[in-house]
Order: structure tokens, then sequence, then C-alpha cells
């Protein structure tokens, strides 16, 4: 069933007219970039909903009273969702993908304004599922619908827009964050994101369309495929080109690229989920400032996306690009792990490794998302919704499982996030009693014997002398300071220890995230495509010869 031969009413109206978005021939250039731009709106502020949590992840802990832990199992059952929510997308090969869009951004609007007043941290968790839940079945959908608007000579382009989403996303989280944190609060930044989310709806709601099935079942090369698709759109059957559809898409040719684009992300994923608390707790950043720093990485990624794609569709070749791009993060990721046992490292040495890998990471994904589609396209065109449903599923799953590592590796990570904070106020506020002790080892270690809540309690000899050498003054400062000593005493080693060993852990990570990296390559290199430029050229020639052809034929049959 396609989302055009759903009823609304018994006529045709306003209702029905949001509900079957259904084109019966391929739109002219205009509309059919003004329905791209609307796809990729979608995405960018779909994601600016999505992670806009991460970026003011320290005051969601701390207002929620949250463990680091159960933050992070937060974005572990999150992602498990999504990816349920992912193969769940794929009956958009069936039902259409514009609605699945339309409405949930609205859903997705909804739920993060909805978000700031949750009274628990159990409410919190359970829209933010949902949230996820919505995303998931978004990731499948919206690059559906920049296939299907994108022949193939111009599809790394177009993906390169698409890509942008998360990218840009990413960037509108800390770009906002960073200017406005100084006078709003966590709640007011999840408003404004639901906000934007509910006017992109609006937009969507009266202007988004789709191809119908028939058309978006084939394989278009180029838009002078144009007449040869909507003739061949009279002849299929999209149930019967449905058939088997998830059989053909769980299959290693597909599976496994969307595996190992999944291990290279988990860098990108890192940095969404925990750049801010990487830079706070190793390099004591505020919230503001490393979402500052993380500007340099989105926007070169950003731009970035896009160029290769460019360069990939005027080329006609993925495979080369996704190669240079992959040994190029490579080599950044490297540095950049290396760089985490520096504690002195200055914000711009950062910005310029974020510069150079963001911009690489562009050059290795736009390519990778047209080649994928393509690899679909080639196993069944009528199942591109399908094959997108298994990659957002398996990288959902990687997603949630690397979250769940993340504090498994990264030990330290959990006491300064809960505690840190405690510990350096305590020590702030203690520290002319901590000095004083400094100066008198002997005479504290003997007054530690008895309870400090009671100075009755100790012998009059002993607090005699301790006045003697001490002074009443700097007792009484001691005393004073006694909640705060206990916090250091409680948690201060553990805290202490947890800074010391939190570079070194995070640079394991950053070694998985680039072991993630090198396992893209051979994966990449199987997929559909030529590596020479002019063979692909030359492919492109013979197509437009056949299509040429065929049209011919089917004049020549019209006219008798």
């Amino acid at each position: 069933m396609s989302s055009s031969s759903i009823a609304v009413g018994a006529s045709p109206g306003v209702l029905t007219r949001f509900w079957r978005r259904d084109l019966a021939a391929y739109p002219e250039s205009a509309r059919r970039y003004a329905y791209l731009a609307i796809v990729v709106l979608t995405t960018i502020v779909l994601y600016y909903l999505l992670y806009i949590q991460y970026a003011v992840a320290t005051s969601i802990i701390t207002h929620y009273h949250m463990t680091f832990t159960y933050f992070v199992w937060m974005s572990v059952i999150g992602n498990a969702v999504g990816a349920g929510s992912s193969l769940l997308a794929g009956l958009a090969d069936r039902w259409g993908r514009a609605n699945l869009v339309v409405y949930g951004l609205l859903l997705a609007g909804v739920l993060v304004m909805i978000l700031p007043s949750t009274s628990s941290k159990g409410a919190f968790l359970a829209l933010f599922a949902v949230l996820f839940f919505v995303e998931g079945i978004i990731l499948v959908a919206t690059p559906a619908l920049i296939r299907d608007f994108s022949p193939q000579l111009g599809r790394a382009t177009a993906m390169g827009f698409w890509a942008i989403g998360p990218v840009v996303g990413s960037l509108v989280v800390t770009t906002v964050t960073s200017h406005t944190l100084d006078s709003s609060t966590w709640q007011d930044e999840l408003h404004y994101s639901g906000i934007s989310s509910l006017i992109v709806f609006v937009i969507a709601l009266f202007a988004l369309r789709e191809l119908s099935p028939r058309l978006r079942d084939q394989i278009m090369v180029s838009m002078r495929d144009r007449a040869l698709v909507e003739a061949r759109a009279r002849g299929i059957d999209p149930e019967q080109e449905l058939a088997g559809h998830w059989r053909q898409m769980l299959r290693p040719g597909i599976a496994g690229p969307a595996f190992a684009v999944s291990v290279y992300l988990l860098l990108y994923y890192a940095l969404v989920g925990n750049l801010v608390i990487y830079f706070s707790a190793v390099y004591g950043y505020s919230e503001q400032r490393a979402n500052a720093v993380a500007n340099w990485y989105w926007a070169a990624n950003a731009v970035s996306l896009v160029v290769a794609g460019l360069i990939s569709d005027r080329l006609k070749v993925r495979k080369p690009l996704m190669m240079v791009g992959c040994v190029g993060t490579i080599v950044t990721t490297a540095v950049f792990a290396t760089l985490a046992t520096h504690a002195h490292t200055g914000y711009y040495t950062f910005a310029v490794v974020f510069l150079i890998g963001g911009a690489l990471a562009g050059v290795t994904y736009a390519p990778w998302m047209a080649a994928f589609t393509e690899t679909v396209e080639e196993r069944n065109p009528a199942a591109t919704a399908t094959g997108l449903a298994v990659w957002g599923w398996i990288l959902r799953i990687v997603v949630a499982v690397s979250a769940a590592f993340v504090p498994v590796v990264v030990t330290s990570v959990t006491p300064v996030v809960d505690h840190g904070a405690e510990v350096a106020a305590a020590q702030a506020k203690a520290g002319p009693a901590l000095a004083i002790m400094a100066q008198h080892p002997a005479v504290f270690a003997e007054l530690s014997k008895y309870p400090s809540a009671n100075p009755a309690a100790i012998p009059p000899a002993v607090l005699a002398q301790a006045v003697a050498q001490v002074g009443m003054a700097d007792l009484q400062t001691v005393q004073q300071a006694q909640p705060e000593l206990a916090i250091l005493q409680a948690r201060g080693t553990e805290v202490a220890k947890a800074v010391k060993d939190g570079p070194h852990q995070w640079q394991t990570w950053w070694w998985v995230a680039l072991a993630g990296q090198i396992v893209f390559l051979p994966f990449a290199a199987t997929m559909r495509g030529r590596w020479s430029p002019r063979k692909a050229r030359e492919d492109a020639e013979a197509h437009e010869q056949a299509v040429a052809r065929e049209l011919a034929k089917l004049q020549e049959t019209a006219a008798q």
C-alpha cells in the first residue's frame, strides 16, 4: 500500500491534501530542488533537537540529580529504540516517505517542548526514548526522499547536502549554546530547538511531496532519463517489485558497508555525545567553551560534505574520495588521541585538528552515502528505504553499544562528572583550613582521633596544646570547614585519581574510534562504482546512448 492509496474522506479536501502527497510525474528542477531543500532543513532541525541534550548534559545531570552512568544509559536506550524504529521505517517503501517526515517533525517538536518540564529523571528518559524513536524513522525516510529526487549523476551532491543535516544540527547546537548559555537556562535551549521544529513542520506540511511508487521504484541515472522513467512507470507493479525486499537487503554487500560506516563514525558520535564532558573533565572547559571549539569541526565538516559531493559527481566516482578522506581522518584522529595526555594543549591547536579532521570526514561520508544508495539500487531500486533501514538499524546498534562502553573504558568519567564539581567547590571553600592543617600535621592528626562534630569530646590537655600551637582563630577556621573537609575525605581521593587517569582512558577510546576508521577501508572498496573517472565517463555515455535508443523505440511504438 502506498501513501497515494489511503483515502482520508469521500472527496478530496484539505485533510486529504495533508496526507496524499504522491506525484504522478517526475518534477521539474525548481520543484525538485525545493523538495530536497525541505528534506535537508528537516534533517538539520531534527538533529538540533536531538543533540541539544548533549550540549547541556552537565546541567541536565545536575538538575535531575543523575549519575553520569544514568545519563549514558539514556543514550544507550534511546539509540536501541532508534534502531528498532529504523527497521520499522523500512515500511516507507510501501507506505511512502513524506508523511513519516512531516508528522515525525511535529511529534519531535512537541516532545522537546515538553522535556524540560518533566518532574523526574525517569520521565525525562521516557520522553527522550520516544524522541529517538521518531529520529530512527526520519533517519531512514529523509535519505530515501533525497535518493528519489536525485539522479545518480547528482547523487553525491544531494547526499552531501543531506549529510550536513546532522553536522549543521550540531553546528546550530554549539553556535546557539556558545552565544546564549550565559543568559539562558538549559530549559530555554531545549525550547529554542522545539520551536524551530514546529516552524519547519508547518513548511513541510504544506509543501513536501514525494514520487509515486511507480516512479521511485526505478533507477534514474540522469535527468535525461525522465521521459523513459515516466514511460516505464506505467508498466510497473510496486507490490511485485517489493517481493522479498528484506531478504535482498540483508546481504553482506549491503550490511557490510553499513556496519563499516557505523564504526567509522565512532569518533563523530563520541564528539556529539561526550565532547562537552571530555573537555570539561580533561581540560577544565566550560560548557560554552567546549561547544565553541566544537564549532570548528562541524563547520568544516558541513562545507566539505557539499564540496566533496560536487567533486564526486563531477568525476563520477565515489571510491577514491572515500579512501582519501578515510586515510586523512585516521591521521587526524591519531593526532587528537595523542593530545589527550597533553593537558596544556591550546584551544587553537584543537581548532586546527578539528578543522582538518572535520573536512576529511566530509570527503569520506558524502561519496559513501551516494555509493551506498547506488549499491542498494543495483540490488533492487524498489527497496531503497528497506536498504536504508538496514543501514539505520546497524548504525543505531553500533552507537548504542559504543555509548554503553564509554564508561567501561573511561571509568574515570563517572566520579569526575558525578562528584567533580562538588569536590572542586569543597576544595576552594576549605582552602584556608587545608593550609592551616598542612602547617600543623601532627596536631590535626591527633585531633582527628576525636569526633569533629563534638569538640567537647577532645581531652582538655589535647585541646590546650592545639590552641597553643595553632591558635584559637585558626582552629575555628578548620572547625567551620568540617562539612567541606568531610566531602574531600569521602570523595577527594577518588576524584583526584579519576582526574589523573582520565586522559589516558579517553586516549584509549580515541584509539578505538581510529580502529573503526581502519575497518571502513576494505568494505568501502567493495561497493558499487568505478575507481577510474575515465571509465565512469564511458559508462555514463553508454547509458545515455541506451536511453536514447529505448526512447526512440517508444516513440516508434506510439506512432504506430
